[in-house]
């Protein structure tokens, strides 16, 4: 093992790492082979669609406005939908998918490749990218084929929903990537994963009005980027005159894109760094497992 990781004084690149260019595509055709396997197997095809369905389902099943305006429930409950696929690619199916690959060897093997702990988390980050936005997609059409819910109403707002999910996606991939790091096994990885995130996600006011909660808990999840990315994918969505449910009374667009850009730059800092730790701990086990078994 210390043999194949180590470079020999005549290779001529192999101790060489690739430049940030080569690990970005290099990412980015592994990500496009990852979605392409993944679309061609019918359970996970099933996965990414089931949830669209549901929150068009949960929609017709929506009654009322948005307290102080005319807008419809449905539209809110649309744009939840939209937020909740950014929320289960970036966390949940991330989180479990890197906790299997950390048990069956992969993250190990991509460390024993220059620069391929980077590579792997970009590969990662386009297989979520464009899931999410796949079911977004989805969600969207259908809220405004079934449901009659809104759509962004010209260029500019649909700017906002591709940037506000872009960023909602890379601002928590990291987080999904360290969580998969560090939890034991996918098993445990979801049972911890579940209940928080479950409550984060009813707090940060993605499924209705965020101003029906205490002041303190508005306050606890203005920390975290999920009451950001609901609030951006909600100003690119829903009309101005459903500013009334909101806690400042406005989008705070700037705040959506600082915060959430604040998270995945801290998140792509540390995240590379977590796998590597972790990865280097299995291999230093590997030995001792080997000798034991001699």
């Amino acid at each position: 093992m210390s043999r194949a990781l180590t470079t020999e004084p005549g290779a001529p690149t192999a101790d060489r790492s690739p430049s940030m260019g080569r690990v970005l595509a290099i990412g980015i055709r592994r990500g496009l082979l990852e979605v392409h396997q993944l679309l061609r197997t019918p359970r996970e095809a099933f996965t990414l669609i089931s949830t669209p369905l549901l929150f068009i389902v949960l929609s017709t099943m929506m009654d009322g406005d948005i307290p102080g305006s005319t807008v419809p429930m449905t539209d809110l409950m649309v744009a939840g939908g939209i937020t909740t696929m950014i929320v289960q690619a970036g966390l949940l199916t991330l989180t479990q998918t890197l906790a299997v690959e950390r048990e069956d060897g992969t993250l190990l093997r991509m460390r024993a490749v220059p620069q391929g702990i980077p590579a792997y988390l970009v590969a990662k980050t386009m297989v979520v990218t464009l899931t999410a936005l796949g079911g977004s997609a989805l969600t969207l059409a259908a809220g405004v084929l079934v449901v009659g819910s809104s759509a962004p109403a010209d260029l500019r707002h649909w700017l906002i929903l591709l940037s506000v999910t872009a960023l909602g996606l890379v601002a928590v991939v990291p987080i999904g990537a360290i969580l998969g790091a560090i939890l034991p096994n996918a098993r445990e990885a979801l049972g911890f994963l579940m209940v928080p995130l479950l409550a984060l996600m009813v707090f940060s006011g993605i499924y209705f009005p965020i101003t029906k909660l205490p002041t303190a808990v508005q306050d606890v999840v203005q920390a975290f980027p999920l009451k950001w990315t609901a609030q951006g994918i909600r100003a690119a969505v829903l009309p101005d005159s459903a500013l009334s449910a909101e806690t400042a009374g406005s989008w705070e667009l700037s705040k959506v894109y600082l915060i959430n850009g604040a998270w995945a730059v801290m998140g792509f800092l540390l995240a590379p760094r977590v796998l590597a730790r972790m990865t280097r701990r299995a291999s230093g086990n590997r030995p001792k497992r080997t000798e034991a078994s001699s």
